[in-house]
């Protein structure tokens, strides 16, 4: 289980590291990706998430996100025993990938005067602040993510009088979840940022909490609670429609 739970801490703390990093290079001054929009910021998560998932999946299956954990192991495809252990290991990776790209951008950390683009850099905050929207939005994020694991199925072969044998894709079977995030951030992530992952926000805004920025926005504990509830809630109600699907396709 240590195997496990260091590549649910690795992998998380990659993700962190290439996911806010790339917010970092679009939201901070004088660096090179300044103002490269929205485009940039959901592709650089979309092969963050790739990136991390193909360097970790041999270590603990790459689930990287307590909603993905809750959901596999409601759908009966996970030990609840480990569930625990999983999450904490995902919040800790999401601390170290967050401090990580604070060194690597504190130079633009320390020229950039908006409080609001620095935190960006860290966790998610509501582009209309309104509670049931806002929940509302992460969960069915969620929802989609965490039904598209579920449904992703390995490819197969079978040659007459022999059993099926699976085939393996490598580094390409992070591919599909990857183009999930993608399509969530393109079509969903404009509410929220699209956090559908409570150790991607719990985790950095703990960091930027303790970090000494020399300009500082408050750390939106008031809102903190909806990219941690709502992608939850998420994946129950995914685990439960893939539960129906499979007893529709009996």
């Amino acid at each position: 289980m240590l195997t496990e739970l260091f590549g649910e801490f690795l992998g998380t703390a990659i993700l962190i590291l290439l996911g806010n990093g790339v917010v970092a290079n679009v939201n901070l001054k004088n660096t090179i990706g300044n103002g490269s929009g929205w485009i940039v910021i959901t592709t650089g998560w979309a092969l963050a998430v790739f990136t991390a998932v193909f360097m970790t999946a041999d270590l603990s299956g790459a689930h990287l996100n307590p909603a993905v954990t809750i959901g596999l192991a409601v759908a009966g495809q996970f030990a609840w025993v480990k569930v625990l252990p999983f999450i904490l290991a995902q919040v800790g990776g999401g601390m170290f990938g967050a401090l990580m790209v604070y060194l690597f951008y504190i130079d633009h950390f320390k020229i950039t005067t908006a409080p609001g683009m620095k935190r960006a850099c860290f966790c998610t905050a509501p582009a209309i602040a309104n509670t049931k929207s806002n929940f509302f939005s992460e969960a069915i994020g969620t929802f989609v993510l965490v039904l598209g694991v579920l449904l992703i199925t390995v490819p197969q072969f079978q040659m007459e009088g022999m059993n099926a044998t699976k085939v393996g894709l490598g580094s390409l079977g992070a591919m599909p979840v990857a183009l999930v995030v993608f399509v969530i951030g393109l079509s969903l992530g404009g509410t929220t940022g699209y956090a559908i992952n409570p150790a991607r926000d719990l985790g950095p805004r703990i960091v930027h909490a303790l970090l000494p920025l020399n300009v500082k926005d408050d750390n939106g504990w008031k809102y903190a609670w909806v990219p941690i509830v709502g992608p939850v809630a998420g994946c129950f109600l995914a685990a439960f429609t893939h539960m129906l699907i499979l007893y529709l396709l009996r």
